[in-house]
């Protein structure tokens, strides 16, 4: 019997067979040529560009919209990739409207920017399409340097690291390269294997092997690495994810949201993946929004995120707190889980709501209960598996400069390092400054 939007418990194929791909189609359809020039003309160029300063990878903004505008988008594509490799990725996942965009200038005069995202998607679309590579390597420099994680950071560093002509191993625990651009964001913002897509252009390279199936303490220690190489670039990412601290965490259907999110991402077929009816999701930032609303999509009846603060307060920026309002996704804020319910598996979940006093975020007493018979938890990650000896600051990996960490020979950069937003640009910029810090380190 087919399921529904309304057959009680966590199952798959709620919806028609073409319910999903139209639910799971790309969000922002890249711009046609005719839309590029006409989004192009709104920029005013201006000398000071203050999206430029905005900018985590300090993209040349002014230059690539001209480009484009004078119908070189190729040659704006190589004006985006010099400072972010990643920028066809960080075109569909980006915050623009809390950086780039939100410095506009028309975004200051009329409450509408530039669509700097949009705008670098079709240069850096239109020349990957072509299977262009538009950088070469220099001279070898015969020096070998290592690269754990194949995330944004890890990624930017290696690609860095290779065209300055070392030779470059990466390697990553996962079966695929690209860290969160691979496993943890929207189905939506990245269809058709983009991910994979753009790490086998940045692969044109050369000098970059990839070796999967190996983490630090998997079959690497940092020790081995930096006796077999002349550096070391850690961008391991932040693995563990946060407990809830309530009773009943341990209750069946209770699960991590960003694993929910890369199991999602790796489907061939939607239908098949299974759903709650009721889908409570705990947490304020772009990995609550980004399970909720798949949920929906994926046919769930009722789902509701919970924030223990206030709106302003939500990570998520307005723009995707709006997405997932329109997707039909409740928000309740100041209230924070007390505890799961059920025999087995969760039926509900108590929350207490908060409130905000000179000694921090307290319960007030007063609770609720919803009901759920899956609960995402989307409450932040933590580091895990830092290697002995590397000093830890803040639950991050102690960095100086451009990646520096307390053990000669190694870089950390990305999300694993402090500093920094959490954000796949901030973490192609901090790659990038690494594999330069290295570069200058080796040859000087």
């Amino acid at each position: 019997m087919t399921n529904s939007q309304l057959t009680p418990g966590v199952v798959a194929g709620r919806l028609g067979a073409g319910d999903y791909a139209r639910n799971f189609a790309d969000i922002a359809p890249r711009f046609d040529a005719h839309e590029a020039h006409v989004a192009a003309d709104r920029c005013y160029f201006c000398h000071d560009a203050p999206c430029m300063a905005a900018c985590p990878t300090t993209i040349d903004i002014p230059l690539f919209i001209r480009q484009i505008a004078t119908g070189t988008p190729e040659a704006a594509a190589r004006t985006i990739w010099e400072q972010n490799i990643l920028g066809g990725m960080c075109a569909r996942v980006c915050p623009t409207e809390q950086l780039c965009e939100e410095a506009c200038v028309r975004e200051a005069a009329e409450g509408k920017p530039v669509e700097i995202g949009r705008l670098q998607r079709y240069a850096t679309d239109s020349l990957m399409e072509r299977g262009v590579h538009p950088f070469t390597r220099a001279a070898p420099t015969g020096r070998r340097i290592a690269v754990v994680g194949a995330g944004p950071a890890g990624l930017a560093a290696a690609h860095r690291l290779a065209m300055k002509g070392h030779d470059v191993v990466i390697h990553d625990a996962r079966p695929k390269a690209g860290g969160l651009n691979e496993y943890g964001i929207a189905s939506y913002k990245a269809p058709g294997g983009f991910a994979q897509a753009e790490v086998d252009w940045l692969m044109k390279i050369g000098g970059i092997t990839v070796v999967n199936g190996k983490a630090l303490g998997q079959g690497l220690t940092l020790d081995g690495l930096r006796a077999a190489h002349d550096a070391v670039v850690l961008a391991i990412g932040l693995r563990g994810v946060n407990a809830l601290r309530a009773e009943g965490e341990g209750l069946g259907n209770v699960v991590d949201a960003i694993e929910f999110i890369a199991e999602l991402r790796q489907a061939g077929d939607k239908s098949t993946l299974a759903v709650g009816r009721d889908v409570v999701v705990i947490g304020g930032g772009m990995t609550a929004v980004d399970a909720a609303v798949q949920s929906k999509l994926l046919g769930a009846e009722n789902v509701t995120i919970i924030y223990r603060r206030g709106q302003a307060q939500m990570s998520a920026s307005a723009d995707e707190q709006e997405h997932a309002a329109s997707a039909g996704v409740r928000i309740i804020h100041n209230a924070a889980p007390v505890r799961a319910i059920g025999n087995g598996k969760v039926e509900e979940v108590e929350f207490a709501y908060t409130e905000s006093g000179p000694e921090g975020l307290r319960l007030t007493g007063e609770t609720f209960r919803l009901k759920a018979d899956q609960v995402m938890k989307a409450i932040g990650q933590t580091l895990i598996g830092a290697p002995e000896g590397l000093r830890v600051e803040g639950g991050k990996i102690a960095v100086t400069g451009a990646g520096r960490t307390s053990v000669p020979g190694v870089w950390a950069a990305g999300d694993c390092a402090a500093g920094g937003d959490d954000l796949t640009v901030t973490a192609v910029a901090e790659g990038r400054d690494a594999a330069e810090d290295i570069h200058a380190s080796l040859m000087g």
